[in-house]
């Protein structure tokens, strides 16, 4: 995203657009890919609910959210797409509030790892987590990536 300071995320998170809604998918390296062609879509508040239940100490994964609202709604897979956008809305309009925070630095991306694309980057979300009690740990040499230490012992159980 950019020119994130200028925009109203609370907004956006609200928006719920058409959603939720459940299509069914034809594409046949989709459906192999996700397992299925019943595909949910959660509007950006719903993240930001399942993001705010994440206590201290513990973390989440979007895939772990999308796995959640899947099973929830009887679908064979949540889209990944939005999820990772909703996901963006709910911290940055949680960042632009002054109450009613969201800990998103809490819900990691693939394997683990950090979101870059949270408020204040990697830099803020790895000293919340670290003041958790998290040990993050930096991998590659030339693009490196933080990932949150035995992430998989710390999931919150949604």
């Amino acid at each position: 995203m950019a020119n994130e300071e200028k925009k109203d995320f609370n907004a956006m998170l609200h928006d719920r657009k058409d959603m939720p809604k459940i299509q069914l998918i034809t594409d046949e390296k989709s459906i192999e890919k996700y397992g299925g062609n019943k595909m949910y879509f959660a509007p950006p508040i719903d993240y930001d609910r399942v993001m705010k239940r994440i206590p201290d100490g513990q973390v989440t994964t979007v895939g772990e959210i999308r796995k959640y609202f899947a099973k929830q709604n009887q679908a064979d897979f949540t889209e990944p797409i939005t999820a990772g956008i909703f996901v963006s809305i709910a911290a940055w309009a949680s960042h632009q509030r002054t109450h009613d925070k969201t800990p998103y630095w809490r819900t990691l991306k693939v394997k683990g790892e950090l979101n870059p694309k949270y408020p204040g980057g990697i830099q803020v979300q790895k000293e919340r987590l670290e003041a958790e009690g998290h040990t993050i740990l930096a991998k590659g040499r030339k693009n490196i990536r933080y990932y949150v230490k035995d992430y998989e012992k710390r999931i919150f159980e949604l």
